[in-house]
């Protein structure tokens, strides 16, 4: 066995939760602040400075903050959203509660991103906006998004909630697109509990996520007198604030982060380096001199080549590195557009699917629609995500995964 006894939980364990998190918590209990707002917007303007966007808002969580983003940009009824199939589902589930709809792009093979090519291709006059996502802190190539979008008058909104602090040639993504939101829930590699942030350099777009779920921040946010109009109640009928816990956490956290990132990052990468040039599976990584970085490399997978390794089902390789020691399970669940709530789910008693309630045309789509998506269930396995750069640990778990590389022809195809 490669990994013959259990590593420290500190090589995997996540968040580092130190004393100074602790006090910032009970700070904010003492003061009976938890849904106040104080905290919450020093965590705001310190997120701000640190991804470089001028106006922040805190939710509960990442799914609120998707929402508000689709909403603050424009997205209503009978409109399209363009998003990848390969992602959680509050990349674009949200939108159909806005009577709008999900139009499911194909990925690339290599970096399990959404395929600028095939966006441009289903942009329609019904299309609104483009959400975006950068699946295990493999940035998106914004340079094609932004350029399709400007040319077709679109928005883009990130979902960031796998990148904190990944690069896109000098930028951190989240701050590209015309709005960023994303997750911060315990596991991310940013995380402070369930919480989300939305960000933007467009105020409009701010002052409208504001209006939609803040209903306590419009009276001193707001600029635009048709939103001001209705200050006192969320225009959403929702409360979106984040918990100030997590606010008082966020702050003790960032101090912290790019530190903890880097380390993560040099941990990684030692892990693939020592698999390099093997067959059969390929880091997910973006190349080096590229300008792309992963940040925190949240959810990292490789991508697995039967063919390379003899016709070893993907599950047997798995069920192998798991023998030796090393954790590994498959990186892909069912693609979001083959699901049954976009396919016949009737969630509000409209008489016909909610997908497809308000548009003219049936924009659903069913297998073989997006062929690569479709395949990448059978290649996609999750490594393991190690938090310190511990060399000997690292070596060991690189090892299982050579193992089993080097003796494939020994476990059978399956057939």
């Amino acid at each position: 066995m490669a990994v013959p006894e259990p590593d420290p939980s500190s090589l995997f364990d996540w968040p580092i939760v130190t004393e100074e998190d602790e006090q910032a918590i009970v700070g904010v209990l003492r003061r009976g602040d938890m849904s106040r707002k104080g905290t919450t917007i020093e965590f705001e303007e310190a997120w701000g400075k640190y991804l470089g966007t001028t106006h922040n808002l805190g939710y509960c969580n990442g799914t609120a903050a998707l929402m508000a983003a689709m909403w603050a940009v424009g997205l209503r009824r009978g409109d399209e959203m363009i998003a990848p199939s390969y992602s959680y589902w509050a990349t674009a589930l949200q939108c159909l509660n806005l009577g709008a709809t999900a139009v499911f792009a194909d990925i690339d093979p290599e970096t399990l991103n959404i395929d600028p090519d095939d966006v441009e291709r289903r942009i329609t006059e019904r299309t609104k906006a483009i959400t975006v996502v950068h699946i295990s802190g493999y940035p998106c190539d914004m340079d094609r998004i932004m350029a399709i979008a400007d040319r077709h008058g679109l928005k883009v909104i990130e979902d960031n909630s796998h990148a904190h602090g990944a690069l896109h040639k000098g930028r951190l993504t989240g701050s590209i697109g015309h709005v960023g939101a994303m997750s911060m829930m315990t596991r991310k590699s940013f995380s402070i509990g369930e919480a989300g942030m939305l960000s933007t350099n467009d105020r409009s777009i701010w002052e409208r996520a504001i209006a939609f779920g803040h209903y306590a921040r419009q009276a001193e946010s707001e600029t635009d007198p048709e939103l001001s109009r209705y200050a006192g109640m969320p225009l959403g009928g929702f409360k979106f604030r984040m918990c100030q816990w997590s606010s008082a956490m966020g702050l003790v956290q960032l101090k912290h982060y790019p530190r903890r990132m880097a380390e993560i990052d040099r941990a990684m990468n030692r892990f693939w380096d020592q698999l390099e040039g093997l067959p059969g599976l390929r880091a997910h990584r973006p190349p080096k001199g590229s300008g792309l970085t992963k940040g925190g490399w949240y959810y990292p997978v490789g991508i697995y080549d039967a063919d390379a390794l003899g016709g070893l089902p993907i599950e047997k390789y798995i069920e192998a590195v798991r023998a030796e020691g090393s954790p590994a399970k498959p990186g892909m669940t069912r693609p979001m557009h083959l699901h049954p709530v976009f396919q016949d789910a009737d969630v509000y008693g409209d008489g016909k699917p909610t997908s497809i309630a308000f548009t003219d045309r049936d924009v659903r789509q069913g297998a073989g629609a997006l062929p690569v998506t479709e395949r990448m269930p059978g290649r996609v396995v999750t490594v393991p995500y190690f938090k310190h750069d511990d060399a000997d640990a690292i070596a060991r778990h690189a090892d299982a995964y050579r193992k089993v590389i080097e003796h494939a022809d020994e476990l059978g195809d399956g057939r």
